[in-house]
C-alpha cells in the first residue's frame, strides 16, 4: 500500500476519527533525515504484515494548520492516530524506532 499525502485539514480529521490505526509521517523537503527516511516508511508500508496500519505523510510547509494542532515541533515526527486518538509516536529519523512503532500500534 502506497504513502498516502495528506492534502488538507478535512482530510486529516477523516483520517485520524478513523477506527483503523494510521500512521502519519510530518516532514518537510529541506529535511536531509525526512528525506532519508521516507523510503524506509515506503518500504514498510509495502510488507504483507504491516496491511492493518493505513500510511500517510503531511507536508508541514504545505499543511501548516495540520502541522500547528498535531504541536509537530521537529521533522521527521510520526504519530499514530486511531478512533481519534494519538495512540504512538516516533520523533527522528530511526528506522529500528519506526517498526517498532508500527509493530506496537498494529497490536492495539
Amino acid at each position: 500500500m502506497p504513502v498516502v499525502e495528506i492534502n488538507s485539514p478535512q482530510q486529516f480529521h477523516e483520517i485520524i476519527n478513523g477506527s483503523e490505526p494510521a500512521i502519519i509521517d510530518f516532514w518537510a523537503a529541506w529535511c536531509g533525515p525526512c528525506r532519508a527516511i521516507s523510503p524506509v516508511l515506503e518500504g514498510f508500508s509495502d510488507q504483507a504484515e504491516n496491511q492493518g496500519l493505513k500510511f500517510y505523510k503531511v507536508n508541514v510547509d504545505e499543511q501548516r494548520a495540520i502541522s500547528q494542532e498535531a504541536g509537530i515541533r521537529a521533522m521527521p515526527t510520526f504519530f499514530v492516530y486511531k478512533d481519534g486518538q494519538k495512540i504512538g509516536d516516533l520523533l527522528g529519523a530511526n528506522p529500528q524506532g519506526l517498526q517498532n512503532l508500527i509493530r506496537t500500534s498494529l497490536a492495539k
